[in-house]
This record gives structure tokens, C-alpha cells and sequence, in this order.
């Protein structure tokens, strides 16, 4: 079991498979951003499973594949079958994607043995989604929530990254939305890892905030008294409508005491905190002839580094030492 420093056991793993996205949201890849060298620094499928059968063998339990847009490598099915042989012990995997290319994919993920999917949406108007993302795709991201339904994704959840005067206007609208459609919405507070430098605190939208508008609309039940290692807080609507809402409050209401996350970047660091603005060359070490022992013993020794928590909140706060689409999600 991996344990850090401060007891926290470590059961979650985000792998991102690319930095490319083929969307360009304002509060991720607005400009873009010049993509890593592909054969030099880019984790092989090979080196993923290597490394995530060991990262199992040490006590991950849930492996969520993201990027960049994850379903812009090719054969992701295939990668997702090689740690399907990783199940029991690995009990969960999911994708996370902004929708595009998911409905020609989902059914091979889904008989490779992807368990669950998260798709972006952070607007239900057209023009406005066009506007965040940068691409006029809003059909297609609701085509996949629908191809996901179909093929019977347990839970699917939708992220919004909720941005004053861009889309907490919609935030009751797409409260709505998981009601009709009986789906996970989640909405995250905006947080300082855009490649334009552009965050600020003026633009968070608390999770307070959140919660106050949808329950003004549609009163809502806190289903558990305590998000134990999860990220959001979670809420059934009170008058027993199907759906879900979970609010996603890194900035206003840190969750870093519980955290069980670690994260693999697509070049093969490893960082230890979405704001870590330190970084941990694995890649190396699997390249260099390593033994599994070794890179186990590697791994350990960076988990004992995690951070005690983010400083976002500090004044001696430092930005991540890269943006989300180079980190994943």
C-alpha cells in the first residue's frame, strides 16, 4: 500500500496519455501551446501498462486516463484492454474527454473494459460553448453523453468549469440538464492553470455560490456527511428527480487533507500535486533498464515528497510548473 508522508494512502492514479486537445478553452489551451517531441518523451502504451501494473501492484486501485484529449492517441480500446488484465486488484478505469471523438470510439472502450467516462461541458448554448472552447462542437459533445447512455456508462459524468460573466449564468440550466438526462453533473471552481496566465480570483465562483444558486431552482440533499477521499461534495436533488450534482471547490474549500491522487504526465513525470511545481522524471528511470524493484522503490520514494497541501490561497502562492493540458486532469 502506498502511504506518503502525512499517512495519506495513495489509491488513485490520473495517467494522460497526450498535451495535444483539439479544443482550445480559455481557461486550459486558449493559444496552445507547442506540443512535446512524440517518440523522444511520449510514454509508449508498453511503458503505460509496465508502469501501471506496478503502480497496482503498490496499492492503486482506480486509474483515470486523461490528457490533453486522451482519444486523440491512437487505440486507446487497446490500451484500455492491457489494464483491464490488471482487474480485481485494479477495481475502476475511467476516461476523462471533452466528447469529440467519443461516440466513434465507446463502444471498443467499453468491451475493452472502460468502466465509467467524464465529459466536458461547459455551456448549453451553441455560441457560448463556442466561445469557452473555441470550437463550434456542442453537438458533438452531446452526442457522445448520448452515446455513453447508450452503451450504459455507470456513473457518466459531466464537467463544468464554472467562470464568472462566461457561464455562471447557465450554472441552474445545466443543473437542469442532469435532471433530465439522469447524469453526474459536477461543477468545478476555476483554478489557476490556464496557458494564458489569465486566472484570477475575481473570476472563481465558489462552490458556495454553486450550491446557492441550484438550490434556489431545484432544493438539494447532501447525499454523504463526508467526502472521505473523493473530490466533490455530492447532492441528490431533494423532490427525488433523478441526477446527481457534485460541487468541485479546490479553491474556496481544499480537500488536500484526504487526497489520494497522483499523477503521470504524458511525457512520464510524475507530480504529486496538480500545483506541484516540482516534477519527477519516471520515464527515465523505466528507460534506463530498470528493474521493477527499482522503479517500485522510485516510486515509493516520490510519494514521500507529496505536498501537505496547495497554496493557492497564499500570498507566496507559484503557478504550476505546467498547465492542465501538459498535467491532466
Amino acid at each position: 500500500m502506498l502511504r506518503d508522508s502525512y499517512n495519506r494512502k495513495i489509491s488513485d492514479l490520473r495517467i494522460s496519455l497526450t498535451d495535444r486537445c483539439n479544443f482550445r478553452c480559455f481557461y486550459c489551451l486558449p493559444n496552445g501551446e507547442p506540443p512535446l517531441a512524440r517518440k523522444e518523451t511520449i510514454l509508449t502504451f508498453e511503458e503505460i501498462e509496465r508502469v501501471a501494473r506496478i503502480f497496482v501492484s503498490l496499492g492503486i486501485e482506480k486509474i483515470r486516463l486523461t490528457g490533453g484529449e486522451p482519444l486523440i492517441r491512437r487505440d486507446v480500446p487497446g490500451l484500455v484492454e492491457k489494464l483491464s488484465a490488471l482487474k480485481p486488484a485494479l477495481s475502476d478505469i475511467a476516461l476523462t474527454t471533452n466528447g469529440f471523438d467519443l461516440p466513434r470510439h465507446a463502444a471498443a472502450l467499453k468491451s475493452s473494459g472502460l468502466d465509467r467516462v467524464t465529459i466536458s461541458l461547459d455551456s448549453l448554448d451553441p455560441k457560448n460553448f463556442a466561445d469557452i472552447t473555441g470550437v463550434d462542437a456542442l453537438g458533438k459533445v452531446l452526442d457522445a453523453i448520448a452515446s455513453a447512455r447508450e452503451l450504459r456508462f455507470d456513473p457518466i459524468k459531466i464537467n463544468a468549469v464554472v467562470i464568472r460573466g462566461r457561464n455562471d449564468h447557465e450554472v441552474v440550466d445545466l443543473a437542469r440538464f442532469a435532471r433530465d438526462n439522469n447524469i453526474s453533473m459536477r461543477f468545478i471552481e476555476f483554478m489557476p492553470l490556464d496557458s494564458g496566465h489569465e486566472w484570477d480570483r475575481s473570476l472563481v465562483v465558489s462552490g458556495r455560490e454553486i450550491r446557492e444558486k441550484i438550490g434556489a431552482a431545484f432544493p438539494l440533499a447532501l447525499i454523504e456527511a463526508t467526502r472521505g477521499s473523493e473530490t466533490s461534495w455530492k447532492y441528490r436533488f431533494a423532490d427525488g428527480s433523478p441526477g446527481e450534482i457534485g460541487i468541485i471547490a479546490p479553491v474556496t474549500e481544499m480537500f488536500c487533507g484526504q487526497c489520494s491522487r497522483i499523477r503521470l504526465t504524458a511525457d512520464g513525470q510524475i507530480r504529486t500535486c496538480l500545483f506541484s511545481t516540482d516534477e519527477h522524471d519516471l520515464r527515465s528511470v523505466v528507460r534506463s533498464g530498470s528493474s521493477d524493484g527499482e522503479v517500485e522503490e522510485f516510486i515509493r520514494s516520490v510519494v514521500m515528497t507529496k505536498e501537505p497541501r496547495h497554496y493557492i490561497n497564499d500570498n507566496s502562492f507559484q503557478p504550476a510548473s505546467r498547465t492542465m493540458s501538459f498535467i491532466g486532469g
